[in-house]
């Protein structure tokens, strides 16, 4: 164990709960998060929990935020119970999440007041990969911040690809990654749908379309969980669709900035707002089938 290097985790949720329990592997855990459960999971898993954010982030060499978007990181490091006042000079903020660029220069700018540096590093892989440090991460910060990082982003990247020197690197490279992984599972669903309507058994077709030109990451990992959004519980939520409503909403502003066209995304985001409108925003984002289809038509 590298007990000389202290990173806090901050949300103990779906993804941080297997980050810091691989970071403890080998490196001084600290965590929080709001709901007791989750901090009962963590100490078991050799994590050092406290009663604040801000106590857990105290003295820290590192701290690893996964938020859901741009406000909700401008409030966990700079609201009223902010963390940025207590870190220590020196510190890095390494930020998994895919919040946009826009958020990102004032982040950058506040936090420079309290002599800590962003590493702009959204991840992408889910958390069974979070727990095995087979995550891709695509970095976007100074050398001398990514090194202080460096510790923390090894143990939990397989995959770790250096974009650029400035934060806001990162977040564009992800914002292209989720462009192509929003369309990917809304055309699974699409294909997975109309194998149903045509009468076609569809765990057959799954496997068959996976072993051809038609196979993708997305269409193997989420072709399970489609196959499971009409069961009574619906699939195990690893990714919630409301996800891909923020994501998919990122990736619009950014082609309309552009002056791109991008009209399979803008389809596909419109996808994940009628699921998100029929109530089905806190379901694993392959229920998104069940806009295009909801029920099933064979048995």
């Amino acid at each position: 164990m590298t007990s000389n290097y202290t990173i806090t985790v901050l949300g103990l949720g779906a993804m941080g709960l297997p980050m810091a329990t691989r970071l403890a592997s080998q490196l001084t855990v600290h965590g929080f998060d709001i709901a007791e459960p989750r901090l009962k999971l963590a100490e078991e898993a050799g994590i050092r929990t406290f009663d604040s954010a801000q106590e857990a982030s105290k003295g820290a060499d590192a701290l690893l935020l996964a938020v859901r978007n741009g406000e909700q990181l401008n409030d966990v490091l700079f609201g009223e119970t902010g963390v940025a006042s207590v870190l220590k000079p020196g510190s890095v903020v390494i930020l998994g999440s895919t919040v946009g660029t826009e958020a990102i220069p004032a982040t950058v700018d506040r936090l420079a007041e309290y002599g800590v540096e962003l590493v702009d590093a959204p991840l992408s892989g889910g958390p069974k990969r979070a727990g095995e440090g087979d995550l891709l991460i695509v970095v976007g910060a100074s050398p001398e911040a990514r090194e202080k990082a460096g510790p923390a982003l090894e143990l939990l990247a397989s995959t770790l690809t250096v974009v650029g020197d400035k934060p806001g690197d990162g977040q564009a490279l992800k914002t292209v990654n989720q462009l192509l992984c929003g369309i990917h599972i809304a055309a699974a669903a699409e294909a997975m749908a109309l194998a149903d309507a045509l009468g076609l058994d569809q765990a057959k077709t799954l496997a068959a379309l996976e072993a051809g030109a038609a196979g993708s990451f997305m269409l193997s990992n989420r072709g399970p969980r489609i196959l499971e959004a009409y069961t009574e519980n619906g699939a195990e939520v690893l990714s919630r669709l409301d996800i891909f409503v923020k994501d998919m909403g990122i990736v619009g502003k950014a082609t309309r900035a552009a002056g791109l066209a991008a009209p399979v995304a803008a389809a596909a985001e419109q996808l994940y707002l009628l699921g998100q409108a029929q109530g089905l925003a806190a379901a694993d984002d392959s229920a998104v089938i069940k806009v295009l289809a909801p029920a099933k038509r064979t048995a």
